[in-house]
């Protein structure tokens, strides 16, 4: 698992990348009521808006870690949103990409820097 400096986390699973945010970031957000994904198919680079959160504070823009397509997202989410607080890193996530360019994997923290990034906060 790879991790953004925006609280994005990145997973691949049999060539296909899973993306969701961080427990950090679900922390931060408060209670999610809304998720708005992705259509299958959208090509997305990094710092590109993948996906919206909307919580009880604020909505937030969920951003691309990577370059890649879309091509598969949590259905589920738009009626439990709440996951997204319960199980942020695992069945809260977002959406799966099919990498373009896996060499850019190596520019993202591991979950030791991003731990220590955290405590920069």
């Amino acid at each position: 698992m790879r991790f953004t400096k925006d609280h994005e986390w990145i997973r691949v699973e049999d060539g296909v990348a899973i993306v969701g945010v961080t427990a950090y970031a679900a922390d931060q957000l408060g209670d999610v009521v809304f998720v708005e994904l992705p259509e299958a198919g959208k090509t997305v680079a990094p710092g590109d808006g993948l996906a919206v959160v909307e919580s009880v504070k604020a909505a937030s823009d969920v951003y691309a870690p990577v370059t890649g397509e879309v091509v598969g997202a949590n259905d589920e989410l738009a009626s439990h949103p709440e996951t997204v607080n319960q199980d942020p890193e695992g069945a809260g996530w977002f959406v799966k990409l099919k990498l373009s360019d896996p060499a850019q994997l190596d520019a993202l923290m591991d979950r030791a820097a991003y731990e220590t990034y955290l405590g920069t906060l």
